[in-house]
């Protein structure tokens, strides 16, 4: 039988051609007021996830 992936994992996550898992911040869309120039910056840029957490979403997404 084939694997299903778990789509709203595929939509949150990608996976790059190293394998790592990037991920885009939450908390990054509205109340840009109460932000401050620096926490919005950091907000923008995409992030790696952490090893344990890598491997539960690539299994998800049918890597494992």
């Amino acid at each position: 039988m084939k694997k299903k992936i778990k789509r709203s994992v595929s939509r949150r996550f990608k996976i790059t051609k190293t394998g790592k898992v990037m991920f885009s911040h939450q908390y990054g869309q509205h109340h840009f007021a109460v932000k401050s120039g620096s926490r919005k910056r950091r907000l923008k840029e995409p992030a790696v996830l952490a090893r344990g957490f890598a491997k539960k979403i690539k299994k998800m997404m049918g890597y494992l």
